[in-house]
């Protein structure tokens, strides 16, 4: 009964772990462009030519 009770502890410490980062990966969203993280994607145009093979 013991090992059960460790493995217990063992997932509902993974549980919090996982919650966490979860909280903190949100939160640094959020906070992140306060601090001058700039997570937005570089927009350029592209051009490529396409060569359409109509028979």
């Amino acid at each position: 009964m013991g090992q059960r009770f460790i493995m217990g502890r063992l997932v509902k410490f993974l549980v919090y772990i996982v919650c966490l980062s979860i909280i903190g990966l949100v939160g640094y969203a959020y906070v992140g462009p306060f601090f001058g993280v700039d997570f937005s994607a570089p927009q350029e145009e592209v051009r490529q030519p396409v060569v359409l093979d109509a028979d």
